[in-house]
């Protein structure tokens, strides 16, 4: 169900639960009016009755003073208006499926110097291949471990940040040291 059509709900339950709740304190009663031909906005009391729990409309004017309920109403029209006018994020900024490349997500998680490094290993070690076996060593990394064999990106990425960061230590900035590793196979001459 979408978000929009649950603060509908909410708002319909607050409007009849404030209705009721008017009818039995109030005095004027006949103060209410039908306007013919017209729709009535219930989002209007719901959010007077929101307000009221919170302290906002029931704090008391100075000595002397009473607010008049038609003052009461425009504030409560005005916040109606301010909170409908603000936008909703559309549903497409974010997302919860996996990354579908270990350089996205280099992208997103490394400093540009880590990810020049990380991108460098991928390429030497399996030619950016998730599917790439070379004995017992599987995927992007050439990870020892049959789990990589073509698992996907977003696990493999995650994989070798844990070996980087435990073999070759964490740079200032929390990430792993791929450039120290790179190091290493350069060293090693495992190109």
């Amino acid at each position: 169900m979408n978000h929009m059509m649950l603060i509908v709900r909410f708002a319909v339950a607050q409007c009849a639960r404030f209705t009721a709740l008017f009818r039995h304190t109030s005095k004027g009663l006949a103060s209410i009016q039908q306007i013919p031909n017209k729709r009535h906005a219930v989002l209007t009391c719901g959010y007077t009755n929101e307000f009221d729990t919170s302290g906002t409309l029931q704090a008391r004017a100075h000595q002397g003073l009473t607010p008049s309920r038609l003052r009461v109403a425009r504030g409560v029209a005005a916040a109606i208006g301010i909170a409908l006018s603000i936008a909703n994020a559309p549903s497409t900024q974010g997302s919860i499926d996996a990354i579908q490349s270990v350089h996205l997500l280099a992208d997103k998680q490394l400093t540009e110097k880590q990810e020049y490094c990380h991108n460098k290993i991928t390429f030497k070690e399996s030619s950016n291949s998730k599917f790439a076996i070379n004995g017992s060593h599987y995927g992007y990394y050439q990870g020892r471990s049959v789990s990589l064999k073509g698992a996907p990106d977003d696990y493999q990425f995650y994989w070798y940040w844990s070996y980087v960061s435990h073999r070759y230590g964490i740079t200032r900035y929390d990430e792993p040291n791929y450039c120290k590793a790179l190091q290493h196979l350069k060293m090693k001459g495992w190109q």
